[in-house]
């Protein structure tokens, strides 16, 4: 599997750099998301920009991560997603679950967002 991890202050980027995300790397990339929340990582934002295909494999990948996310107190943000997943996600009603941004700027300002949200809530 191919990606690249990038940490920031407030948030991990994380780059799947492979064309589909399926059952051939579904269970390294889910292995990657605990690997990266027991380092500590609270805020994830999963860049699909190089995926043009996600089976249901993948799909519970990417709301493994966003469990790991709610677990950890915060926020779980997946950006530039083809149209083709996009559809799969609205078909499957994972549109409604999922915090969907189409840019990594847009989705990078919403973990601050929430980050801000929760510090004035109190609860970090």
């Amino acid at each position: 599997m191919k990606y690249s991890i990038e940490k920031k202050e407030k948030y991990t980027h994380f780059l799947l750099k492979e064309e589909k995300l399926d059952s051939a790397i579904a269970p390294d990339l889910k292995a990657e998301f605990f690997t990266i929340y027991q380092a500590g990582t609270v805020n994830l934002i999963l860049d699909l920009s190089e995926v043009r295909y996600v089976d249901s494999s993948g799909l519970r990948s990417i709301l493994i991560a966003k469990g790991l996310a709610d677990k950890s107190g915060g926020t779980f943000v997946l950006c530039n997603t083809s149209e083709h997943v996009l559809k799969l996600l609205q078909i499957s009603k994972l549109d409604s679950v999922l915090n969907l941004l189409p840019t990594l700027e847009e989705s990078v300002d919403a973990v601050f967002m929430a980050d801000l949200e929760r510090e004035i809530k109190g609860e970090k």
